[in-house]
């Protein structure tokens, strides 16, 4: 066979193969490749075309969240979880677009929002109690909230030690996060450093040691290392992407007083993920 001829049939492949895919396949592809605008867009007509389609609906709350319009992700969200209420996956994210809502909005409207977020993860859990993100997400709202409003940290030392049955490796990041809550500094990290020296490429762990690291401003070398060390590592599901890891390691610079490097760091994140919006806001901060 020619080579002009074999291009040609490749061509036509490709071409029979794009038109077989599904609308719903489009917009997954638009997704997972983080061309988020074609995402919205395709899932926009999705929704549209559809009005009953729930997992549409999750996803244009899910790039919403991304944006930064929790506005918009709730609205999106509210739906999809009315149509599939036993979803786990959708009320967790709902919970989490309320509670960035909630840290956003003014004093008589934040109860309200708090109290929504700590209800839908509270019911993703219900749903599926191996739900570890709604678990962890349950853990922060428990840490954040006064007692008045559902919170507390025994609250969050049960969800922890339930993370743990389920993963202990989780589990142990989840603890330390919370001694850390605590400023029992030196108990966070001696708990990361022991889980590493039994898995000393585990990503989370790797991950959480570097956070610890930025959020204390304590042993900062370390924490350069262990992130370094994420980025040659590939995270697992669920688990920081290599935004997460850079905006860090901005974190870091900027203990250090080292602005530039901060910047780089920032904009590093943003080259990986460009709905980042820590890094986003990391970013306009130092300008």
């Amino acid at each position: 066979m020619s080579r002009a001829r074999l291009v040609l049939l490749l061509v036509f492949a490709f071409h029979v193969l794009a038109a077989a895919a599904t609308p719903r396949d489009a917009a997954l592809a638009h997704f997972q490749a983080k061309r988020y605008p074609e995402a919205r867009e395709a899932f926009a007509q999705l929704a549209a075309a559809e009005a009953r389609n729930a997992e549409a609906r999750y996803y244009l709350g899910v790039l919403a969240a991304r944006r930064g319009d929790p506005d918009e992700a709730i609205r999106q969200l509210e739906a999809a979880t009315a149509l599939d209420p036993k979803n786990s996956d959708y009320f967790a994210e709902l919970g989490g677009a309320y509670g960035t809502a909630a840290g956003r909005a003014g004093v008589l409207a934040k109860l309200g929002l708090a109290r929504r977020c700590q209800a839908a993860l509270e019911q993703a859990v219900a749903l599926n109690p191996d739900n570890l993100g709604a678990r962890n997400g349950l853990i922060s709202y428990y840490r954040a909230a006064p007692s008045f409003a559902g919170g507390g940290l025994s609250k969050a030392y049960e969800q922890a030690e339930e993370i743990r049955k389920r993963h202990p490796l989780m589990g142990a990041t989840v603890l330390a996060q919370l001694y850390l809550a605590e400023r029992r500094y030196d108990e966070a990290f001696a708990l990361l450093e022991e889980v590493l020296r039994g898995a000393p490429d585990n990503y989370l762990a790797l991950y959480s040691l570097g956070r610890t690291s930025a959020q204390t401003g304590l042993r900062l070398e370390r924490g350069e290392q262990v992130l370094r060390r994420c980025l040659a590592l590939a995270p697992g599901p669920g688990e920081p992407p290599h935004a997460a890891v850079h905006w860090r390691l901005g974190n870091l610079a900027e203990k250090r007083g080292q602005p530039a490097a901060a910047r780089a760091a920032y904009e590093a994140s943003l080259a990986a993920d460009p709905g980042f919006t820590q890094a986003r806001e990391s970013l306009a901060r130092l300008k």
